[in-house]
């Protein structure tokens, strides 16, 4: 398995990186790992907490998430779905799922990476062989590690070549969320001379991992979400996940089930989940500061001496608190099903290839409806708090607007219109989409 070692630091690229130092104290805080689901709810509830002190600031110095990251390896989060016979809280998606969103309520950018990172340490669970499950686990729980991803599909596939007993890797890509501060960093590409993907784990502090630290955008401003170039990146054939390193081909009862493609719903219900985050934040700082600053309109036929009183006010948080909370029940269904599949097929029970394309197209369209709505209303609440909070409240300082361009960035992700048009086929004929990189 691939060495442990200390990303890259952004501090030499685009923007300078957060001090860990800031967060000192929460390693010692935090020693002891949660154990049930609230005890796992509430340490999520303490980062969050945390996290909200200082967020729009942070924010806008747009620094790399050095610290942050350092925050989440101190709370234990990244461990919460790893085995508990290495260390880890044996929790299932559905706890995971919860606590992303929690996370994202106090700063929507580490929400998003800690998903992106507990996604990818779940990975091997599904595309990998019980060895190597077991095995990169171990690894990633002991050394309580932070991953990232460079598997974008929009760009071309990253090329991998043979080499003995060693695959060779190369390509580029122009996202790669949270990689210039991981330890470790997740590669997918296409075995030369064949159409066969390969998944791969390796050390994210190497020379042939070349960030650009070109992540300038309008929101998400601290995912380190930029381009990253592969270059003769090495990796040995024993970590090819699902692969045997012998006949170097895929192992067909790992590959070629249904199973593998849980990965895409299984991703887009990380999203849908911090899209929530995000929104429920929203509302609670905005209510926060119509409570203390917001004043009430004196030009009207019914004026009121407090803007708690106003009818257009309570009439919109009341909307926006009905909406939120449809969203997140519905949230919690998807994220209950998501547990429900992987409980029922592991590679623990060696029963993954029983899932059949019906459970696996049915699970998909729960979580596009869920991406649906996540969207719809999350877009809707973080502009719409403008409307109750007052003119004043657009000031830099106040830092409403973070919550909106973080949504509007990442929701431009993959079009939500084909996730209607896909529940639409789903609810006019029953048809269950077929597995894309983005279903």
């Amino acid at each position: 398995m691939a060495s442990n070692g200390h990303s890259n630091g952004s501090a030499n690229g685009h923007f300078p990186a957060s001090d860990p130092a800031v967060y000192e104290k929460y390693r010692e805080l935090w020693a002891k790992l949660p154990d049930t689901d609230d005890e796992w709810l509430a340490r999520a509830s303490e980062v969050k907490e945390v996290l909200k002190q200082d967020a729009a600031q942070r924010e806008q110095e747009g620094r790399s998430p050095r610290a942050e990251v350092a925050l989440l390896k101190h709370s234990g989060l990244l461990k919460v779905l790893g085995p508990k016979r290495y260390g880890g809280g044996g929790k299932p998606w559905h706890v995971g799922y919860r606590l992303i969103r929690e996370v994202a309520q106090g700063d929507g950018n580490v929400g998003m990476i800690y998903g992106y990172s507990l996604y990818w340490s779940a990975t091997v669970n599904v595309v990998g062989t019980p060895e190597q499950a077991e095995a990169l686990h171990e690894f990633i729980i002991s050394n309580n590690l932070f991953l990232g991803g460079a598997v974008n599909p929009r760009d071309s596939d990253l090329t991998v070549k043979s080499d003995g007993d060693t695959l060779i890797w190369n390509g580029f890509k122009n996202f790669n969320t949270g990689g210039v501060v991981s330890d470790l960093t997740v590669l997918e590409g296409v075995l030369e001379g064949t159409k066969d993907h390969i998944f791969t784990v390796v050390a994210t502090n190497q020379p042939g991992i070349q960030f650009a630290h070109n992540w300038d955008n309008i929101g998400m401003r601290l995912t380190e979400s930029g381009s990253v170039k592969i270059e003769n990146v090495v990796s040995p054939w024993t970590d090819a996940l699902g692969w045997n390193p012998q006949t170097k081909r895929p192992i067909p009862e790992v590959s070629d089930i249904p199973y593998v493609s849980l990965l895409l719903p299984s991703i887009q219900l990380v999203f849908s989940n911090f899209y929530i985050g995000i929104a429920q934040g929203a509302l609670s700082t905005a209510a926060a500061y119509t409570r203390q600053h917001t004043r009430p309109w004196p030009f009207s036929s019914d004026p009121k001496e407090s803007a708690l009183d106003e009818f257009y006010i309570l009439e919109r948080y009341g909307n926006f608190h009905a909406h939120l909370a449809a969203a997140a029940a519905l949230a919690d269904r998807a994220n209950a099903a998501a547990t429900q599949l992987y409980e029922q097929y592991n590679y623990t029970k060696n029963n993954r290839g029983e899932l059949t394309p019906r459970e696996r197209g049915e699970f998909a369209e729960t979580v596009a409806a869920v991406k649906v709505v996540s969207t719809d209303t999350g877009l809707r609440v973080t502009s719409g708090i403008f409307e109750v909070t007052g003119s004043k409240a657009t000031s830099r300082k106040v830092g409403l607007d973070r919550f909106w361009r973080d949504l509007r960035t990442h929701t431009v992700h993959d079009p939500v219109a084909h996730k209607n048009r896909e529940l639409g086929r789903f609810a006019l004929l029953g048809e269950v989409p077929v597995p894309t990189w983005y279903t």
